[in-house]
């Protein structure tokens, strides 16, 4: 088939790869002039870094370098993504510096896609199937201020943190960061190297995690394990989970809310007055955030003030100088105001009618195993399962993708798929007290996810792996051997034979029959 993808960030590349390798031509989308979406260098703010450690933010058959510090910045990351482009030949599916204006559902059940190039040029093409891999970090969300027209005239300047490239100008200026997450926290950290005045405003203080607990112990290996994962009660529990939520409870909250204990104690917090309300329970409530290296000491030193629980009411000029009033009646001088303050899901390339279908009421995307929208064929998406483990979530995904393309792949009923996305979504308001991304958010259940949809294709790591994942930190690397395997199933029987896929059953605990694995694509 021919296949567009919107999007040249780690989903779009994966998909690509995946698709490719099973013999699918895809052409890849993408506005910004290089591959890495959020690790754009059109995106990306000075201080960025990953979230999780290298070896869990990496593709199963492409390990990042060994030269590459624990948590990678954002130039690092995009060099990595660049590398995979060229390792598995996806240049000629590259469309850079390419916006996708509309795509829309055909007639005969393709897409037309119209899209303009960087020389303002239009062109409209048809495809077979569309993968929607935009991003869930696509669209910052920058608060509406009061005042702004007359706080730009008198020289002052509002930007969301992914156009704020350059600590340079924030050069002997006074600057507001607004937010506290971890987006928020790392561009603090440059801005006062260079800044006349560094005020982080906080809405709301989140839970900072030390990246190494007692300077010695990494946190991925007390949260980025199927056991920091059971952690917190998912929507089925299962094995050594129904313990932890039943007769073990007193000792699972003992350990989640330790690390609460200790991150206060390391990172000063008390000292400081940023210990959040509530427990370290409540870290899936809202966000966990990785300790940015040098806030809290900037924070000591005087560097960087944060104000915690206050907004910014209103941008006004005080004495010919742009200032900014906070909730509680301060006014501070503010030349620059960066809002690291989260971002929308859109896609505003599809009809209004599609996204109708797309969305529930509130607006949430309506997504059966975050990737198949409910009832509109040929449309895929990819990257909205935003984890610890966002590389391997997605290249699994594409799997699902590539099964499905095939007709390798059985699904629910339309009105049983919606009842298990509504169930989904239900529970992860209460899980994450809303906090999910419009249902794009999957963390802290990025391996229930990952099982779930492995499960669909029959095709998953031995158990014996899984275990040794409880304890130490998940490797995407022992999902490497998957993509080969499902490809080889999917290879025609016969030469020529492209109408019936080859499905080879998996040795190994959980494996069916050829026969069993022949089934009906959930796209017709």
């Amino acid at each position: 088939m021919r296949i567009a993808i919107i999007g040249a960030g780690l989903a779009g590349l994966v998909t690509a790869k995946v698709l490719t390798q099973a013999g699918h031509r895809t052409d890849v989308f993408e506005k910004a002039p290089d591959v890495g979406g959020v690790w754009s260098r059109t995106r990306r703010y000075p201080g960025v870094t990953t979230q999780s450690p290298k070896a869990q933010y990496s593709f199963s058959d492409f390990p990042m370098p060994a030269d590459f510090p624990e948590w990678p910045n954002g130039a690092q990351v995009q060099s990595y993504l660049a590398d995979y482009t060229a390792h598995f030949g996806l240049e000629p599916a590259l469309r850079l510096s390419t916006e996708v204006i509309s795509a829309a559902p055909t007639d005969d059940g393709r897409w037309s896609v119209e899209y303009r190039d960087s020389a303002g040029t239009h062109d409209t093409e048809i495809y077979d199937r569309l993968v929607v891999a935009n991003g869930v970090f696509c669209e910052p969300a920058v608060p509406k201020f009061d005042g702004l027209a007359e706080f730009t005239a008198a020289g002052g300047r509002v930007c969301a943190g992914t156009e704020f490239h350059d600590a340079e100008q924030a050069r002997d200026r006074n600057v507001l960061v607004v937010g506290y997450g971890k987006s928020a926290c790392d561009v603090a950290v440059p801005i006062s190297a260079v800044a006349a005045r560094t005020d982080v405003i906080a809405r709301q203080l989140l839970w900072k995690v030390p990246r190494k607990i007692g300077g010695r112990l990494n946190f991925k290996m007390l949260l980025l394990t199927r056991l920091g994962e059971g952690l917190f009660r998912y929507i089925r529990p299962r094995g050594f989970e129904r313990f932890l939520h039943g007769p073990g409870n007193g000792l699972r909250r003992r350990m989640i809310n330790s690390i609460g204990t200790v991150s206060i104690r390391q990172l000063g917090l008390r000292r400081l007055d940023l210990v959040p309300e509530g427990t370290m329970e409540d870290i899936v409530r809202g966000a966990i955030g990785l300790a940015t290296e040098g806030f809290f000491e900037a924070v000591t030193a005087g560097d960087i003030t944060v104000h915690r629980d206050r907004t910014i009411e209103e941008l006004l000029v005080v004495d010919g100088e742009p200032s900014a009033r906070l909730s509680d009646g301060t006014t501070l001088r503010a030349d620059l105001v960066v809002c690291a303050t989260g971002f929308t899901q859109g896609v505003p390339f599809l009809p209004e009618g599609v996204r109708e279908q797309l969305l529930d009421e509130r607006g949430n995307f309506m997504l059966y195993r975050q990737i198949l929208p409910l009832g509109i064929p040929g449309l895929f998406f990819n990257g909205y399962n935003s984890s610890f483990f966002s590389p391997l979530n997605a290249e699994i995904a594409a799997l699902w993708i590539a099964a499905d393309l095939a007709g390798a792949l059985e699904t629910p009923d339309t009105e049983t798929m919606r009842h298990a996305v509504v169930e989904q979504l239900a529970f992860m308001d209460i899980a994450t007290d809303t906090h999910h991304c419009r249902g794009t958010k999957i963390i802290p259940f990025s391996m229930h996810n990952a099982d779930e949809v492995l499960g669909d294709l029959d095709l998953n790591i031995n158990r014996l792996v899984r275990a040794v994942h409880w304890l130490g930190p998940v490797d995407p690397a022992a999902y490497r051997r998957l993509t080969p395997m499902l490809i080889e199933r999917l290879t025609p029987a016969e030469p020529g034979d492209r109408d019936r896929p080859h499905l080879r059953a998996l040795p190994g605990p959980g494996s069916t029959s050829p026969e069993s694995l022949t089934k009906t694509s959930s796209q017709g």
